[in-house]
């Protein structure tokens, strides 16, 4: 069974840094590509930012680019999203996926969804 965990979400001001973890069991982790994807308030689902299996391989939606940076630790099962100099415009629910932009859709379809940390900006 997949499980998708995510954790680190919280109030922070303008300006601040996230540290964002989603801890994955349930299936091969180290095969897939990963997504982080967000929902806003009152708006549909976003896709924020992926990377590839080993690692080597990123890229980010042009609202977030050059402020968050998605890794992973394929030993721990765990993937990553650091934010920084969060807008108010960042708040949302952010969910783990598996599979890329291209993609993540499908596997949220089938079940590999998280529960999704919530992510307050605000002064």
């Amino acid at each position: 069974q997949v499980q998708l965990v995510e954790s680190g979400g919280g109030l922070v001001q303008p300006g601040g840094s996230l540290r964002l973890s989603c801890a994955a069991s349930g299936f091969l982790f180290n095969t897939d590509y990963m997504s982080w994807v967000r929902q806003a308030p009152g708006k549909g689902l976003e896709w924020v930012s992926h990377i590839n299996s080993g690692g080597s391989t990123t890229a980010y939606a042009d609202s977030v680019k050059g402020r968050f940076t998605i890794s992973r630790d394929n030993a721990k099962k765990t993937l990553y999203l650091q934010m920084n100099n969060l807008d108010t415009a960042d708040t949302a629910v952010y969910h783990c996926t598996r599979g890329g932009r291209a993609d993540w859709e499908i596997w949220r379809a089938a079940g590999s969804w998280g529960q999704g940390t919530q992510v307050t900006v605000s002064s």
